[in-house]
């Protein structure tokens, strides 16, 4: 531990990770400070949060389904609310590629084409410390177009020279994920504020300074009242940073049962910050099983490889996110496509294309605003087939 970690003690948090190089540029004294007061705010209530799963899981599991909420009746039926207007950056979301904050992935994101580039610190980046901090620490360099690698058989990557770079929205971990290298009061604190906070800290005002803003994707939301402790970091973010409310835009992921009852909730909630929503069709599945595992055969999937978005419940859930989104004046935004390019197989590439195309197709005639691709290949096909129903 070097001198700036006694600081780090000094200011309540203790941080237990082994240097990384360059993580004094991350782990500022005052970063740290910002984070420890949105922990503070916030610690209590998202620990209750988490606690009330458990039990919302085993009533489901006792024959009680999600369903619409009476007490939340009003804000469905009242026509007159909207969410917030596009930001700078994201009026357009037609491709968004996604994909971890790995100095090669960010290269290769931001040269693709696409619109948005998903800079995922959550589902695809194992959160050890050094990917943590490393992760940062690309983010802020590919915001400055300072980022580049080679790799050991000498191939070079550096961003595209000219020409506008995708939109990065950045997706922290969710609630449920603590980071237990960085503790205050013995507690480690929420992954997602780490995630979070640090980008925010060292990036919101760059990104204003560049014409665009703080953007993010919330995972893993349960319910409202998940989406509400969100809202409420952002404004309290923005306050401590001198930042008019509103700057920050978020995207919801929808990828549980019980959030797929509240989507309108959720955006009321946001409503200030609300991008739109995203419909996260692989952990949506795996929501339905992990809450009606024990519900007998009714509930028993088949092979994941025929649960595809066709099924019945599948396009309900998505239909019933467009109408939300619009309905709102938000942006409904499609899911990823299972299927993955391969140069160096013909056949299977021209396969793998074709099942993207007809899912995407699927998505822009049912009114998605834009949709999902994790290859760079990948952006051409999506982008063709929105351009054909969205135009220009």
């Amino acid at each position: 531990m070097n001198s700036f970690t006694d600081s780090l003690t000094m200011s309540g948090i203790v941080c237990t990770g082994q240097p990384v190089c360059r993580q004094d540029e991350v782990l500022t004294p005052e970063a740290l400070r910002f984070l420890a007061e949105l922990h503070w705010a916030t610690a209590q209530r998202r620990q209750e949060l988490l606690a009330a799963r458990p039990a919302r899981r085993a009533a489901i599991a006792a024959w009680q389904d999600p369903q619409f909420l009476r007490e939340t009746e009003h804000i469905r039926n009242d026509p007159s609310w909207r969410v917030a207007p596009p930001a700078p950056g994201l009026e357009d979301r037609r491709v968004e590629i996604t994909g971890p904050v790995d100095k090669k992935m960010t290269i290769n994101a931001l040269n693709s084409g696409a619109k948005v580039w998903l800079a995922d610190m959550e589902d695809s980046s194992t959160p050890t410390w050094r990917n943590v901090i490393k992760g940062q620490l690309n983010l802020t360099d590919a915001l400055e177009r300072r980022i580049d690698f080679t790799t050991e058989e000498g191939k070079d990557y550096k961003l595209k020279a000219d020409g506008d770079l995708p939109t990065i929205v950045v997706r922290p971990r969710g609630w449920h994920l603590p980071e237990k290298h960085m503790l205050i009061d013995g507690q480690p604190i929420a992954g997602g504020i780490v995630d979070f906070g640090l980008f925010f800290f060292h990036n919101a005002r760059r990104l204003l300074a560049q014409g665009k803003g703080p953007y993010f994707y919330l995972p893993k939301i349960e319910n409202h009242l998940e989406a509400r402790l969100w809202n409420d970091i952002f404004i309290l973010a923005q306050d401590l940073l001198g930042i008019p409310q509103g700057t920050i835009r978020a995207t919801v992921l929808i990828e549980t049962i019980t959030a797929a009852f509240e989507m309108e909730e959720i955006l009321y909630e946001l409503r200030d910050h609300a991008s739109g929503l995203n419909a996260g069709r692989w952990d949506y599945i795996f929501s339905l099983i992990k809450n009606f595992r024990t519900r007998g055969p009714r509930f028993v999937l088949p092979d994941r490889g025929q649960v595809t978005m066709t099924q019945p419940f599948m396009r309900a859930y998505t239909e019933q996110l467009v109408r939300a989104c619009h309905k709102r004046g938000a942006m409904a935004i499609g899911g990823m496509a299972a299927a993955v390019p391969n140069r160096k197989d013909p056949e299977a590439n021209a396969n793998a294309l074709e099942k993207v195309r007809a899912d995407k197709t699927r998505e822009a005639n049912d009114g998605f605003d834009g949709s999902w691709v994790a290859h760079p290949d990948l952006v051409p096909v999506c982008r063709e087939v929105f351009d054909g129903v969205l135009g220009s």
